[in-house]
């Protein structure tokens, strides 16, 4: 098992930047896929973005590709978000969560935060 804990949300304006952070507690972290995944009042939670256990490979949905980098450091038991060019459209609860697979559905991630809110203000 894994406990994730999501921290850095925050209220921003267009353009900005920012930097989401997930800490992870328990076994073999570094054994875990780690997907970042976004929900607004009203909508299904979207996948963000994705790393495989070693960091090594990285995968972005097409609405924030170029904008936001995932990074992971299994030394610390972390994985960042980092977040550029915010659009208000960004605007949502940013939760972490680990999966055993390489996947975008929030069904194969079994381990979730409680989730960060980030706002981008227009």
């Amino acid at each position: 098992q894994v406990q994730l804990v999501e921290s850095g949300g925050g209220l921003v304006q267009a353009g900005d930047s920012l930097r989401v952070s997930c800490a992870a507690s328990g076994r073999a972290f570094s054994s875990y896929v780690m997907g970042w995944f976004r929900q607004v009042p009203g909508k299904e939670r979207e996948f963000v973005a994705r790393t495989t256990p070693s960091g090594g490979t990285t995968g972005y949905a097409d609405s924030v590709k170029g904008r936001f980098t995932i990074s992971r450091d299994n030394t610390k038991n972390t994985v960042n978000l980092q977040m550029n060019s915010l659009k208000p459209e960004d605007t949502a609860v940013y939760y972490c969560a680990a999966s055993t697979t390489y996947s975008r559905s929030t069904d194969s991630y079994a381990y979730w935060g409680q989730g960060t809110q980030v706002t981008v203000s227009s």
